[in-house]
C-alpha cells in the first residue's frame, strides 16, 4: 500500500522521536535517560559475555582482615613492607609487582628520629648511648630498608592524582610517560588534575617507574566502568598503573599518540584512536576512547570468591605459608581488600569491587589483546542507525496494520540488538543501543497512539462522554446543608493527596483490555470507599492516578490526620488485593503516595463547558512531586513535614531535605511506620540511627556514615533506602568538600 496524503500527519508524528534522538546523539540535547539506558544495556552485557574463568598468570597478593589481624594494622612499618618486597623476589621468584598502594610520608614508626634527637640534645654527653643509635641507623631506618629491598627490581609503585583546589602535592611523580610535543599541536580530550600524592624521594628513587591508579567513575550513576590510560598534570602526560605493567612486561616500549589517519592533517581533531606503544620497529595499538580511556574488560564477579583472580594473603607471604614454586613468574598486584582501608569500587559487576581488581582485569585484558572500545566513529554509527530505521519506522507504520506494525517493530529492535552484540562480541565495540531502541518503541507507540485518539471518532466520542461527568461527593455535601457551602474560591489549610498506580504500564501491555479495564475500576473502587470513609473529597482521575483533599468542602480540623490514616489504609488495601492477584494469577500492582498539608485555593474552577470543585496552588504541586520521590526513597507514602507536623501519633522517619523543581527552598519529608510496636526496641534502635546517620550525612562526615549505615543494616537489611544513602554516600565521598553543601537533594525533574 502506498503513501496517501492523509499519512503525512501520522508520519510527521512518528518522526518526533527520531528528531530528538538525533539531536542527542550529535551532543545538541543529551537526554539523560538515553545515558542511563545505555549505561544499563552496557552493565547487562558486560555481565553476559564475561568468561569467569581463572587467569594464571596474575596473582593478588591481599593486604586482608586476615593479615591486618595477623601483622598489625595499617599502614605497616616500611621494613615489614620490604621484609615483603624481598620475598616475593628472593624466595618466590616473582616477574612483576605493581603496588596499588601509596607512601606519601617518611615512616617514623621505628622511633629512630626521636633517638636521634636525643643523641643531638639531652644524651649527646652519653657517648655510648651515641655510638648505639648511629649502630642502629641502619636497623630502624624502615624507609631505607623498603627502598633497598625496590632497588634494580621489576616492580611498578602507585600513586594518585587529586583536584585539590589549593594544588597541593606530596612525594616525587616518575617521569611523564608521553611528551607534550608528541602531539603535534593537537589539544587532546584527557583527564587533568591539579595535585597528588606519591612516593617518598628515596622510594621513588629506588622504585622510579609509577603508574597512578585513579579511575573514572561515570556520572550517571558513579560506577567505574573505565580507567585513564593517560592523565595531564601540568602540561605533562603520565601513565596509569596498569599501562606501566604492561609496557615493563613488553620490554618499555615508547608511548605515541594514535591519531586516524585520514585527518592527520588536521591540527583541530583532538580526538586519539589509541595509543601505540613503538620498540624495536614493532607496533602495539591500545584502543582508547574520547577521554584517552579504557573500558575495563571484567572478567568476573570479583573479590576472593570471585574466581577470575588468585588472592594470597600478604601474612602468608611473610609467614612462608605459601609454595615457593605457586608464584615463580606470577605478575603480582600488591592491594587491599579489607573494608576498612576504601579501596573497594562500585562496578557494574558489584558493589564492593576491589580496586586493585579493576588493575589487574586491565592488564589481563592487554596481555590478551581483548580491549573494549568505544571508537571515534561512534556518533557516525549512531546518526546512521537512527536514520535508517527512524525513517523506515516513520514511513511503513502508517501504512500497515496493527499486527504488521508490531511484527516490523520487533523485528528493527531485534535487528538493533542482534547488530549490537555482534559487533561487541566479535570485534570488542562498544557502540550505543539505547538511543535507536526508544526511538523505535517510541515511533510504534506515537503511531499507535495518534491513530488511537485522534483517527478513531468513536474514542473521542467516549472520551468527550466521560468528561461530561461531575464527582458525585461534591453534590452529597451540598444536598446535606446548601447554605452552609460556597462554589466560590477561597484559600484554606488543607491536605491534598496523590496516589499512582505503579506498573500499570506492564499491566497494559501483558493484558486484555476488558480484563485490564475491569481491574484498574476494582481497584479504583476500593480506594476510593477508603477515601469516602474517611471524609476526603476526590478531586479527580488522571489516567491511573487519583486525586484527592481533605478539609473541604467540609471543614475538617484532623485534616491531615485523616489523609495519612488513609494512605495508610489504602497501602493495606492494595496488598490485600495483590494476595488476591497472585491467587488468580493476575499481576500485581504497587501504589505511590505523596500527602501535603498548606495554604490551597479551594472552589468551583474551570471553562464555561466543564467546570469542577478543585484544589490549585503549590501546596498542591508540592503534594504531585512528593508522589513522585517515593520511587527514589523505595518507600510507598511521602509527606512534608507540615502533614508530619500536624499528624503526632504517627511513628514517622525522615528520608531526606530535597529541593524540587521549580522551588529554591529545601523541604523535609518522612515517610509513616508501619510498625506492630513503634516502641520496641529495634524500632526506637533504628529510627535513633538513622537519625545520627542523616546528622552525619549532612556534616559531610563519610566516614561516620559508613559506620551508621552498617549497624543500621543489621537492624534491617532489606529496606530500600538504607541502600540508596550506602550509593549516595559512596559516589559523593569520592568529590572534593562542597562548602555550598545544605545536605538537600536536588530534584530537576517533576
Amino acid at each position: 500500500m502506498g503513501i496517501h496524503f492523509k499519512h503525512w500527519p501520522r508520519i510527521a508524528v512518528t518522526l518526533i522521536p527520531l528528531l530528538f534522538a538525533l539531536l542527542h546523539a550529535t551532543g545538541t540535547l543529551r537526554l539523560g535517560l538515553v545515558n542511563r539506558l545505555d549505561d544499563i544495556v552496557y552493565d547487562a552485557r558486560l555481565r553476559a559475555t564475561m568468561p569467569k574463568t581463572l587467569d594464571e598468570r596474575i596473582v593478588i597478593v591481599d593486604i586482608d582482615e586476615k593479615s591486618l589481624a595477623e601483622v598489625g594494622r595499617w599502614p605497616w612499618g616500611r621494613n615489614k613492607v620490604a621484609a615483603l618486597v624481598d620475598r616475593l623476589f628472593g624466595e618466590y621468584n616473582i616477574a612483576l609487582l605493581g603496588v596499588d598502594v601509596v607512601f606519601a610520608e617518611a615512616d617514623e614508626s621505628s622511633g629512630l628520629k626521636q633517638l636521634q634527637l636525643l643523641a643531638q640534645n639531652d644524651l649527646r654527653d652519653q657517648r655510648g648511648f651515641v655510638d648505639r643509635v648511629t649502630q642502629l641507623h641502619n636497623t630502624l631506618d624502615y624507609d631505607s630498608l623498603l627502598a633497598t629491598a625496590l632497588q634494580k627490581r621489576p616492580i611498578v609503585m602507585g600513586y594518585y592524582f587529586t583536584n585539590d583546589n589549593a594544588g597541593r602535592s606530596s612525594g616525587v611523580l616518575p617521569m611523564p610517560a608521553m611528551a607534550s610535543d608528541t602531539l603535534k599541536g593537537r589539544n587532546i580530550t584527557v583527564t587533568t588534575w591539579t595535585g597528588y600524592g606519591a612516593s617518598i624521594d628515596v622510594l621513588a628513587k629506588a622504585a622510579p617507574k609509577a603508574g597512578f591508579f585513579n579511575y573514572l567513575p561515570s556520572e550517571g550513576d558513579g560506577l567505574v566502568r573505565s580507567i585513564p590510560m593517560l592523565a595531564e598534570y601540568k602540561s605533562q602526560y603520565y601513565e596509569s598503573l596498569p599501562l606501566a605493567m604492561f609496557r615493563v612486561l613488553t620490554g618499555n616500549p615508547e608511548i605515541v599518540p594514535g591519531f586516524p589517519q585520514e585527518r592527520l592533517v588536521s591540527k583541530a581533531y583532538g580526538r586519539l584512536e589509541s595509543l601505540l606503544l613503538l620498540r624495536d620497529g614493532k607496533t602495539l595499538p591500545i584502543p582508547v576512547n574520547e577521554r584517552v580511556a579504557v573500558l575495563v574488560p571484567f572478567r568476573g564477579a570479583g573479590g576472593v570468591g570471585g574466581g577470575s583472580f588468585r588472592y594470597v594473603s600478604a601474612s602468608d607471604i611473610l609467614s612462608k605459608q605459601v609454595p615457593l614454586d605457586s608464584l615463580k613468574g606470577k605478575i603480582i598486584f600488591l592491594g587491599t581488600t579489607a573494608p576498612g582501608l576504601l579501596d573497594l569500587r562500585v562496578t557494574p559487576v558489584g558493589e564492593a569491587y576491589p580496586g586493585v581488581e579493576v588493575h589487574a582485569n586491565v592488564i589481563s585484558g592487554l596481555l590478551d589483546g581483548k580491549v573494549l572500545v568505544s571508537p571515534d566513529y561512534v556518533l557516525g554509527y549512531e546518526v546512521l542507525v537512527l536514520a535508517l530505521s527512524g525513517l523506515l519506522l516513520a514511513l511503513a507504520l502508517p501504512v500497515l496494520s496493527a499486527p504488521r506494525a508490531v511484527l516490523l517493530s520487533v523485528l528493527v529492535m531485534v535487528v538493533l540488538v542482534g547488530m549490537n552484540f555482534w559487533l561487541y562480541l566479535d570485534y570488542g565495540l562498544v557502540l550505543p543501543l539505547a538511543s535507536a531502541l526508544l526511538t523505535a518503541f517510541a515511533a510504534f507507540a506515537l503511531n499507535m497512539s495518534y491513530g488511537y485518539f485522534v483517527e478513531s471518532r468513536a474514542k473521542r466520542e467516549l472520551a468527550h462522554l466521560f468528561g461530561s461527568y461531575v464527582a458525585p461527593e461534591l453534590v452529597v455535601e451540598m444536598v446535606k446543608d446548601p447554605s452552609s457551602y460556597s462554589m466560590k474560591a477561597v484559600n484554606k489549610e488543607l491536605t491534598v493527596m496523590f496516589c499512582d498506580m505503579r506498573g500499570f504500564t506492564k499491566m497494559s501491555e501483558k493484558m486484555e483490555p476488558l480484563l485490564l479495564q475491569q481491574l484498574l475500576n476494582d481497584v479504583f473502587t476500593r480506594l476510593t470507599d477508603i477515601i469516602r470513609a474517611n471524609k476526603g473529597t476526590i478531586d479527580k482521575y488522571m489516567g491511573d492516578c487519583v486525586m484527592a483533599f481533605w478539609g473541604a468542602p467540609v471543614d475538617l480540623p484532623d485534616h491531615a490526620q485523616l489523609a495519612v490514616k488513609t494512605a495508610i489504609e489504602m497501602i493495606a488495601i492494595v496488598r490485600s488485593i495483590n494476595d488476591g492477584h497472585r491467587a488468580k494469577g493476575l499481576p500485581e500492582i504497587g501504589i505511590g503516595i505523596g500527602l501535603n498539608t498548606g495554604m490551597m485555593c479551594v472552589g468551583d474552577m474551570g471553562s464555561v463547558t466543564r467546570r469542577s470543585y478543585t484544589v490549585i496552588g503549590d501546596a498542591v504541586n508540592l503534594g504531585s512531586r512528593l508522589e513522585g520521590l517515593s520511587k527514589n526513597y523505595g518507600t510507598e507514602i511521602v509527606v512534608n513535614a507540615s502533614t508530619r507536623k500536624l499528624a503526632p501519633e504517627f511513628t514517622w522517619q525522615e528520608l531526606d531535605h530535597v529541593r524540587v523543581k521549580g522551588k529554591q527552598q529545601a523541604v523535609g519529608i518522612y515517610s509513616p511506620l508501619a510498625v506492630a510496636d513503634p516502641g520496641s526496641t529495634d524500632t526506637v534502635t533504628e529510627l535513633k540511627t538513622w537519625a545520627l546517620f542523616l546528622k552525619a550525612y549532612r556534616a559531610q562526615n563519610w566516614e561516620q556514615c559508613d559506620v551508621l549505615l552498617l549497624n543500621i543494616q543489621r537492624l534491617n537489611p532489606q529496606k530500600y533506602l538504607y541502600h540508596l544513602y550506602l550509593d549516595r554516600v559512596a559516589s559523593l565521598r569520592r568529590l572534593p568538600p562542597d562548602l555550598t553543601w545544605d545536605g538537600a537533594t536536588n530534584f530537576d525533574s517533576k
